[in-house]
């Protein structure tokens, strides 16, 4: 449509709006995705009818039946006429709704001797997902490409299954990416017999025509949600190729209306009905008002708005406005408001590729993601009606967004739903924004949510400086003689570590670095936690942490392996509370970490348990902790000796400022952990290592590697300055460091035990590196070496570096020492 062409109609629309839809006065209504609004004459047409006419229930022989039977017959045909469908070819189901004739689809598979194959397009809605699991195998297309290429395959069976049903949306109800429509006629024509189709065109025919006039190309399963095109009635329909209508002949169940006769005394025995596929498959009595109002609602239809072809073009030139209008909107800063998950093969403007829907989510104008739930407040009062969250699409959302299964069941672990609060997670949505336009749309809606997004989430002039600590740049310090050598988790506590890989940003958790020591080994008898200090050989138990799979995969050193041991095991990272109800997988117990009884959830399968016990000689099981509890929060914290004491007349706890919360005077904050032995974070120094051995050879000692203090991160001087820039132990006046972008607070020197002494490779105990340190850094009777540390979080949590705060190796690394924190008037302010 021309654009003044479209302009002169979206006039007509704002007139006919004023006249037919009245509930729109003062309210934006966006969320014709959803449901579309029905039209006064639509009411006032049904009224008549209901009003003037006497219907009865059909199944009977009285006037008012047989005048509810032909009414029913005219808008069959009046329905299939509306999709240029010859009713010789075709025959039409009504049913409650889409998902109700997807079931009937479903129902009629399921009952096939064997069973059946599905397959569905990951863009496909929550209904037709859900099928898969009656189905006997099932596999989900990850994109287009592959679908293309399942048809152009070969084997059109897998294994013993002979019938195979593939369903795809006609458009995605997340985003209004339009598929393929002749994927149906493709399969049917290359593929073997035995694979049938299903269609969900709930989200195209709301806005858009869609022809079956050629029932060789025309899926066999086709579902509708009426009150999506019309507003009202609240029906579905089912539209079945009647050359496909011998797959329900397997149908068990037969209700009133669908049998001829049925005997149930003595001898079990019916006779369906069989003059059409409808009367056989509409069990009970029809839902007889509501087809009377889909008569008037096609009617009146016709007459407001012409043709289905007029309003895609209108709503297509819509979409097109709000999309540009969206998608011009930029913070002082030059950065994005609105990221759209827009299809590389869709454009907004062409129909044939894209609907008239937007999926999108804000940015605020420091990179971070605005809370969908507070977007949707913010609607509310504006009177906007939108949709937000998962939008019934966790395929089409997981890959927009990013998301991986193991990643949404940590968020399902965490407490997110779909429509709470909890919506961004590690820097990522959990779901979208979504606006759609319908019919009776105009410019104005969509006006109207641009200047929505600008008068709320545009911010106009340059971030200010929101690190926690004011005095430093938000640049990285790229002059650092420091950097990251390497940074490692230790998943199983006492067990090997991971070395997180270069490249890879590892996320930073109030109680330390993520999946650091969530997970121990404990005695079967006693409950208590296991150490390498009793038992040495728990070096050798090497766990790795599998993003892409979402899994802690844990093996064994190869002087640990028998015969009789499984060479890995796998638990998943995610800790769904629905598992921790199953007794058969967990069970509650306490635990003693390091002299402390706390709650943790022992894994009982028989598997796990003899991978540990027979790796280490001792019975023991894995445990995992933290449980999920009612308050969300962690049991532990940090140790009485580095737990910070607020110092009189000051109203900021040091190292949490400039956003902490205010506590009385003399307050002591401690730091969560999980089972580490002290403090969140262990970081020591290269310098102050390689100094250790220097001493440790001289008198003819094996040098100890940096495994053996167990540290996550170890700083060392950066490769690209000259040598003989080490300075061993400046650690021990550190106050602070600025790692890449994020900051941190040393908490105090580690204490150290003969554990140091242990070979991390082969568990053996060596005299050193303890001998050494007990003569050189021994303090008022303790050795030290290394510091404890915390991530100090940012101001502006809703930033992207606050929402999800990572390090990496290689990162710069800056020390603040206690006398360059005093320099700063206004952070001595803070501190005192």
């Amino acid at each position: 449509m021309e654009e003044a062409t479209c302009m002169s109609y979206n006039s007509a629309i704002e007139e006919l709006r004023a006249k037919e839809y009245p509930m729109l006065q003062g309210t934006t209504y966006l969320d014709h995705a959803g449901t579309t609004l029905y039209s006064k004459s639509l009411i006032e047409r049904f009224s008549a009818d209901m009003a003037a006419n006497l219907y009865g229930n059909p199944h009977s022989s009285s006037n008012a039946s047989q005048l509810t039977t032909r009414r029913i017959d005219d808008v069959r045909l009046r329905l299939l006429q509306t999709f240029n469908a010859d009713p010789q070819a075709f025959d039409v189901v009504f049913v409650a709704n889409a998902t109700a004739g997807i079931k009937l689809v479903m129902d009629a598979f399921r009952d096939h001797e064997g069973g059946f194959c599905y397959g569905y397009h990951r863009d496909a809605h929550t209904s037709l997902i859900g099928v898969r699991e009656v189905a006997a195998e099932h596999r989900c297309f990850a994109s287009d490409a592959e679908v293309d290429d399942w048809i152009g395959s070969q084997d059109s069976q897998a294994g013993p299954v002979q019938v195979q049903l593939f369903a795809y949306p006609a458009q995605s109800n997340m985003n209004g990416r339009r598929l393929p429509l002749d994927w149906s006629h493709r399969i049917r024509t290359s593929r073997k017999e035995g694979v049938y189709t299903l269609l969900d065109a709930a989200a195209l025919v709301s806005t858009s025509p869609l022809d079956l006039g050629n029932p060789a190309e025309a899926p066999d399963f086709t579902v509708l949600s009426l009150y999506k095109m019309f507003g009202f009635p609240d029906l579905g329909a089912l539209i079945v190729r009647q050359a496909s209508a011998s797959v329900f002949d397997r149908r068990r169940y037969f209700g009133g209306g669908t049998v001829e006769m049925v005997v149930c005394l003595r001898e079990q025995w019916h006779a369906r009905k069989s003059d059409s596929l409808h009367e056989r498959l509409e069990d009970g009595t029809l839902p007889i008002h509501s087809i009377m109002a889909l008569d008037s609602a096609m009617a009146v239809h016709r007459e407001l708005y012409t043709s289905w072809d007029q309003i895609s073009m209108h709503t297509t030139f819509l979409a097109r406005s709000l999309y540009e209008g969206l998608s011009s909107l930029r913070h002082g800063n030059g950065e994005e408001v609105c990221h759209v998950y827009k299809d590389p093969a869709s454009t907004y403007g062409d129909s044939l590729t894209q609907g008239p829907v937007i999926a999108l989510n804000i940015r605020n104008q420091c990179g971070g993601w605005i809370s969908n739930a507070e977007v949707e407040k913010l609607a509310a009062i504006k009177n906007i009606q939108l949709r937000t969250g998962g939008l019934c699409n966790p395929g089409g959302v997981a890959s927009s967004i990013g998301l991986a299964p193991w990643e949404m069941r940590e968020n399902f672990s965490a407490g997110q739903r779909c429509g709470n609060d909890n919506d961004v997670i590690r820097a990522k949505p959990t779901g979208m924004i979504r606006v759609s336009f319908g019919a009776m749309s105009t410019l104005s809606d969509a006006a109207s949510f641009v200047e929505f997004v600008r008068e709320f989430f545009v911010q106009g002039s340059q971030p200010v400086a929101t690190s926690p600590m004011m005095f430093v740049s938000l640049e990285p310090p790229t002059q650092s003689r420091l950097h990251v050598e390497s940074l490692s988790v230790y998943p199983i506590k006492s067990c090997a570590g991971f070395s997180v890989p270069p490249g890879w940003p590892w996320e930073v958790r109030s109680e330390g670095l993520a999946w650091d020591r969530e997970w121990c080994l404990v005695h079967q008898g006693t409950g208590a936690a296991l150490s390498q200090k009793r038992y040495p050989r728990m070096a050798l138990i090497r766990p790795t942490i599998d993003l892409d799979k979402g899994l802690l995969r844990v093996t064994l050193a190869s002087t640990l392996q028998a015969t009789t041991t499984p060479h890995e095991i796998t638990v998943p990272l995610s800790a769904d509370p629905r598992m921790f109800t199953d007794d058969a997988v967990y069970k509650e117990a306490n635990t003693r970490v390091c002299g402390e009884s706390v709650k943790a959830k022992t894994y009982r399968l028989s598997e796990i348990s003899t991978f540990f016990t027979q790796a280490l000689g001792v019975p023991c099981q894995l445990a995992r902790f933290p449980v999920e509890s009612h308050s969300g929060g962690v049991s532990r914290h940090s140790k009485v000796h580095l737990q910070k004491h607020q110092k009189a007349g000051a109203m900021r706890v040091p190292g949490a400022f400039p956003d902490a919360v205010p506590i009385t005077p003399g307050a002591c904050v401690s730091m969560p952990i999980l089972l580490a032995n002290e403090s969140p974070i262990l970081t020591i120094s290269r310098s102050s290592l390689n100094r250790l051995n220097e001493l440790i050879k001289a008198e003819g000692g094996k040098a100890a590697q940096a495994e053996v203090f167990r540290a996550n991160i170890v700083v060392a001087e950066n490769p690209a300055y000259p040598p003989g820039l080490e300075d061993p132990y400046a650690e021990d006046d550190w106050r602070y460091l600025q790692i890449g972008l994020q900051y941190f607070e040393m908490l105090g020197a580690c204490r150290r035990c003969q554990m140091v002494c242990i070979d991390q490779q082969t568990g053996e105990r060596n005299e050193e590196p303890f001998v050494t340190l007990s003569k050189t850094r021994r303090f008022d009777g303790r050795v030290y070496f290394g510091e404890h540390t915390c991530h100090v979080p940012w101001k502006d949590v809703s930033s992207r570096l606050g929402q999800n705060p990572t390090i990496m190796v290689g990162d710069a690394v800056s020390p603040f020492r206690e006398h360059e924190v005093h320099q700063n008037s206004d952070l001595d302010a803070l501190v005192g």
